[in-house]
């Protein structure tokens, strides 16, 4: 059974993120290293680490998953924007480093207008330099590709895309991919019919090798399919829909993988509870997915997005 999980909070320290999801009973966790909508941070203290350290020994969570802050887009045309961007992203992966972490998800970037091949060499080297400048993250941290949903000018809409920034790091096991479901079908790939889903999957083992698909973030989506528009959504509620979440979890080529949550919640994590148990029901084939669910949210209620 896949290593279900969500994204935590690291309000009052990155130890409590591994607390909350324990709580919840999460197998792995997703979280940022420090707040997402900053550049600036202050640097980890031993202590803060060794009590990190000492937490994950105890709760059991594997693995966990860090996500760089989006702010970060090694992609931008703009210098001071790209010079910032490089440097909070080799902060990132030191981060990532220090605590132990093995995964750092990104979001590839935009160029801004400045087109697609432009934009994925500045990823690519942004990526390269940040190895260089820290040779110790080398088989330590590897960072993972987010598909995005295809909206503007953001790179990763599709698996040629991912694939081109790939192609450009001089190290390939630096660089692996995270696959968000509702990115996913906002950028066109059908992944509620079972030809769409046979077919989505073996791109991206033709494109990107399913061997270096290391995470998925499962969210049911608002929009439907090929709307370019990242608006997550429960589990069921949206229009990626229980028979592909109930394909995904039974699905023996992902059957270690971490899957997260990245869904709407309340302080509680209520929602988080109702999600994941959602996912053991379908992987224990104890809940049945309703045949062409395409799980419409209008009008249901809006849940403040803590993550």
């Amino acid at each position: 059974m896949p290593r279900f999980g969500a994204h935590m909070s690291i309000l009052g320290g990155l130890h409590l993120a591994l607390e909350r999801g324990h709580s919840i009973g999460c197998q792995s966790i997703q979280l940022f290293l420090r707040n997402s909508n900053r550049w600036q941070s202050k640097p980890r203290t031993e202590k803060e680490l060794a009590l990190y350290r000492e937490t994950l020994s105890k709760v059991g969570i594997d693995p966990v998953v860090a996500h760089a802050i989006y702010l970060i887009n090694l992609a931008s045309p703009d210098d001071t924007v790209r010079a910032r961007s490089n440097a909070a992203f080799g902060e990132e992966l030191a981060r990532c480093h220090e605590a132990g972490i093995p995964y750092l998800v990104m979001h590839p970037g935009s160029h801004k207008g400045t087109g697609l091949e432009r934009g994925i060499a500045r990823i690519a080297e942004g990526i390269n330099r940040a190895y260089d400048a820290h040779p110790a993250l080398s088989g330590s941290v590897t960072v993972l590709l987010e598909n995005t949903a295809g909206q503007g000018h953001t790179i990763g809409r599709a698996f040629e895309e991912l694939a081109q920034i790939a192609a450009q790091i001089e190290d390939p096991a630096h660089t692996g991919t995270c696959y968000d479901t509702a990115h996913g079908l906002a950028a066109g790939y059908d992944l509620h019919t079972a030809a769409g889903y046979a077919e989505t999957f073996a791109r991206m083992d033709e494109v990107l090798g399913l061997d270096r698909l290391f995470c998925f973030h499962l969210n049911d989506s608002k929009h439907d399919l090929g709307s370019a528009h990242d608006r997550h959504e429960h589990i069921g509620e949206g229009y990626v829909g229980l028979e592909t979440f109930s394909a995904l979890v039974n699905d023996p080529r992902f059957a270690d993988l971490p899957m997260l949550l990245e869904t709407p919640k309340s302080k509680d994590l209520a929602e988080d509870v109702e999600n994941l148990a959602r996912l053991r029901r379908l992987a224990n084939k104890r809940e049945e997915p309703v045949p062409g669910n395409t799980g419409s949210s209008v009008g249901k209620e809006e849940r403040k997005d803590l993550i």
